[in-house]
């Protein structure tokens, strides 16, 4: 997804999504793809994705 679309989403700023995904790039959690200005991030492998999925599950039905 793009920053924007994440910020949209979030109810963001673009700024704040783009120093949260920072981190999370750094921690190897997520992984950019540029495409001429525009950053797109994607979850990094399956294993994170299974993780967000599974606390996602829990938080919704907790």
């Amino acid at each position: 997804m793009s920053v924007r679309a994440i910020a949209d989403g979030l109810g963001m700023t673009e700024s704040a999504v783009s120093h949260q995904l920072r981190g999370l790039r750094q921690m190897h959690l997520v992984r950019a793809r540029k495409a001429g200005r525009q950053v797109f991030y994607a979850l990094d492998d399956d294993h994170v994705s299974r993780l967000f999925t599974l606390g996602l599950d829990h938080v919704q039905h907790g």
